[in-house]
């Protein structure tokens, strides 16, 4: 039996990282739900993504916990000034994610395979017209 869904899947698991990081709207997020209650594939890629995030927080947690220097909050506080001064505001968004498997077969070969995905959008938005420009 075939059941052919609303969403894709590939489009609904493009959308994990901002489900979970609770940057979503939603109508998007209502459609994500739908589809991951119909997807048993969606539903563990998802449970999945959840605990990685929940296993790389912690770390950070117990790893991160020096401050950042006084310059270094000088040094980004002038720089955010500047860019507020200029003549356009850019805006700068990045996606990268890496999957790891390692696959050990019956004979004891080990496979590893990595998958990098990586994507930079650029906008600049000039101050006057706000007319954008890619």
């Amino acid at each position: 039996m075939s059941f052919e869904f609303v969403v894709p899947c590939n489009e609904i698991l493009n959308s994990f990282v901002l489900l979970i990081d609770g940057n979503i709207q939603d109508r998007q997020l209502q459609t994500i739900e739908i589809h991951v209650a119909q997807c048993p594939a969606c539903e563990a890629e998802l449970a999945h993504e959840r605990h990685m995030r929940s296993l790389m927080q912690e770390a950070l947690r117990r790893t991160c916990n020096e401050e950042a220097p006084q310059d270094l909050h000088d040094a980004i506080f002038n720089q955010i000034h500047g860019q507020m001064a200029g003549a356009f505001t850019e805006v700068v968004t990045q996606f990268s994610m890496t999957e790891i498997s390692i696959e050990i077969d019956e004979f004891g070969q080990i496979e590893h395979r990595e998958v990098t995905i990586e994507h930079t959008e650029e906008i600049r938005y000039l101050n006057e017209g706000d007319n954008p420009s890619k």
